[in-house]
């Protein structure tokens, strides 16, 4: 049985750049001998960093959950500001723009073999479903897609606590990797504005055909980006409730039966 402690910055490697908010001290783990149950993983979006993250996470203020925000591994080439989770950098031929979907295979490896398995399982003691991600954008769909990975190298399922996906569907270049696997049961909620431009019909399609359970809320406004009101974030809210766990109630020395 692996020792189980709650992360600390000497559990991770000082090339990654994180930051760890620990719950409130004003709503302690009911017993203190425990650590926090939950660990909830805060992914920016693409030509972002983690600072905006970090400060959501203060203001989360959520009991019985440590939160550890982390900035994507490669920073945007040609002097423009910020990070991003890609293998590349690619445009979009109808906008110009940056485009999210630039293959993820050194960000999953980073997020699912170094910081899940490696770090929060194997080293802190952590079960998968005491895990849930929180990505933006490129961030959420890089989540989704660690989801995906955990099921294919997993002979248990790999099913996590749930993704947050605010405006990104799994990548149409990932969308059938399954062999044989089935479809995973991480719980997905996903947000985006009306009319999206990227989490369309096909896009939530492609998602479900990838995971059991897809939950999609749509704003009144239009726009993919994070809540901007109490309205905005009751789902992520309600989502927390049925997906995040509690000792509160629980006698020490209980033993989960899976």
């Amino acid at each position: 049985m692996p020792p189980t402690h709650t992360p600390t910055k000497s559990d991770f490697p000082a090339s990654l750049t994180l930051t760890l908010t620990p719950p409130p001290s004003s709503q302690p783990t009911p017993n203190t001998n425990r650590r926090p149950p939950n660990i909830l993983l805060l992914l920016h979006g693409l030509g972002d960093t983690q600072t905006p993250f970090t400060n959501l996470a203060t203001s989360l203020r959520l009991a019985e959950t440590t939160i550890l925000t982390i900035q994507a591994p490669s920073p945007i080439p040609l002097d423009l500001p910020g990070f991003h989770w890609g293998d590349d950098i690619n445009f979009d031929s109808r906008t110009g723009a940056l485009d999210m979907d630039a293959g993820f295979m050194r960000s999953t490896k980073l997020l699912v073999d170094d910081v899940i398995r490696g770090i929060l399982v194997n080293k802190c003691g952590y079960k998968l479903r005491e895990i849930m991600i929180w990505g933006f954008g490129q961030g959420g769909m890089v989540g989704l897609v660690a989801a995906q990975k955990l099921l294919l190298s997993s002979s248990e399922g790999g099913e996590l606590a749930g993704i947050i996906s605010i405006g990104a569907a799994i990548p149409l270049s990932l969308a059938g990797e399954k062999k044989g696997k089935g479809k995973s049961r991480t719980p997905i909620l996903m947000l985006a504005g009306r009319d999206s431009d990227v989490v369309t019909e096909s896009a939530v399609k492609r998602t479900k055909d990838v995971f059991e359970f897809v939950e999609l809320h749509t704003y009144a406004r239009r726009g993919d980006t994070m809540p901007r009101s109490r309205e905005e974030m009751v789902p992520i809210m309600r989502f927390f409730a049925r997906r995040l766990r509690s000792w509160q109630g629980v006698p020490e020395g209980s033993v989960e039966l899976s």
